[in-house]
Formats: C-alpha cells, structure tokens, sequence
C-alpha cells in the first residue's frame, strides 16, 4: 500500500478535500488553505458548489441514457462519489476513474472498487496524456469506446497548464457520437482580484493554478452541441430549485461549468 510521505508539502488534493470539509489532509494542507482563504474568502463556497454541479451533471448525464462514465481528475473520494450517483439511477452503470497521483490512487483503491454490471475501477493516468488513458481504458475493457461516455473533468482544468484545446480533441475524437462532456473550471471573469491572489498563492507553493475565462470554456465545447443553459457559473447550470442566487453570488463561486453532447 502507498504510504504518503510528502506530509511537509502541501497537496492540491488535500487542499480541496479541506475546502469540501473531508479530513484527508494535514496541517501544512490546512496552512496552505488558510493563506488561500484570506486572498478567495469564498473558495469554500466555490468547492461545495463545484462538487454539487458532478452531482447535477452526473444525473443528467445517466437520466440521458449515458451508462459509462470517465471521470479524469477524480481527487480524494468524497461521499457520494460520481459512481453512487450514476448507480442510483442506472445500476448497471460502469465508470473509470483517472488520476495521477500516489495519494490519490491509495484512497481510489481503498475506496472505489466493485465488480458486476455496475462495475467500477481506478487507472493512473495524466490529463496530459489523454492518448495514454484512452490506451489504459481499451486495456482495461471497462468502457467500450464504440458506445457514448460521459467524459467529466470536474475541478481538474485549473491545475492544467498544458493546452487544454489539444487535450480536449484528444478526448472527443475517440469517444463515439452520444458521449458527452461535463467541465467546471475556475475562472477570474467575476472576482479577478482575489482569485488571482489567491492563484498565485498556490504558484508560490509551486502547485498548478491557471484561471480560464469564458471564451477559452466555450472553445473546448466546439464541434459538441451544448446543453441548455451553455457555459455558465455552476450554481445556474440546472439547479434542483428555482435559482435566486444574486448575481453578486457568481463572484463568491468564480466557476464556468458546462456540458456539451457529441453529435
């Protein structure tokens, strides 16, 4: 079993995990999002809101008939993970989750394994590389990539300095028509002052930061037909309830979600 050893370094990971109130991290995690908090006071706000768009897009996405999921970037298992929340509609959904992180992998193995029609399992993987996941999928024969997947990359893009457009055509290419792509990202459009402090917060820690503005969230949706209502912050995209958050609010989560369908 791997055993962290970088407890004097903090970790994005452990980082979110404390945003999301879980207990996976450790003081030097709890430093690092303390001096986050002071520059983005309402990154708590923007994690929990985050988390409740997989929610939201996860369901949507088995309610339309998607019964294999991808989720690149999965993190630290939080309850209910992406899985519980497909199989409680489809049971017999099946789902991949990818990331490439030790510590990460440790709690996936741990927490995420099962067999059967609703089949679930874990590769190590680099969002990257998408060519490398897309080989470890087809090794894997969890997913079939002739049939449509729900591709979900959910606080992931923001830590991903590559180009993301390469990255994306990467992805949407092998997937088959019917598949679908779900994102939620950070972004400085609303709030540009404390979300680049607090990005830069994390660049000092040498962890991975990039903000994306809503130009760059639609170029990755191009070619895929975008669902209702497009790219927009993630507590307006299909709420449970009728929204009447303020606008004022968009500032507090500073997000763009969006899903889009391959025709």
């Amino acid at each position: 079993m791997y055993v962290d050893t970088q407890t004097s370094l903090p970790h994005t990971s452990r980082i979110y995990d404390y945003f999301l109130g879980g207990k996976d991290n450790y003081e030097v995690d709890r430093k690092a999002a303390a001096e986050i908090l002071e520059a983005w006071p309402d990154i708590r706000t923007a994690a929990r809101t985050n988390r409740k768009f997989m929610h939201r897009s996860t369901k949507f996405l088995a309610e339309s008939g998607v019964r294999q999921f991808l989720d690149v970037g999965t993190g630290i298992p939080t309850e209910p993970n992406l899985h519980q929340i497909a199989q409680q509609i489809t049971p017999e959904s099946r789902v991949v989750y990818v990331d490439n992180d030790q510590l990460v992998l440790a709690h996936a193995r741990a927490l995420m394994t099962g067999a059967g029609p609703g089949a679930i399992t874990y590769i190590e993987g680099d969002v990257t590389d998408p060519i490398s996941i897309l080989q470890a999928v087809e090794r894997n024969r969890m997913l079939d990539l002739s049939q449509p997947i729900g591709l979900s990359m959910v606080a992931l893009l923001h830590f991903v300095d590559h180009s993301v457009d390469d990255i994306m055509a990467t992805f949407l290419d092998a997937l088959a028509p019917g598949s679908y792509l779900a994102v939620c990202t950070i972004t400085a459009d609303f709030a540009p002052d404390q979300v680049i402090r607090a990005q830069e917060v994390y660049r000092v820690r040498k962890l991975p930061a990039q903000v994306r503005t809503f130009d760059e969230v639609t170029g990755w949706f191009a070619g895929l037909d975008l669902v209702e209502p497009g790219v927009v912050p993630p507590h307006r995209w299909r709420p449970e309830a009728i929204s009447t958050m303020p606008a004022s609010y968009d500032a507090k989560v500073s997000c763009y979600c969006a899903v889009g369908r391959k025709p």
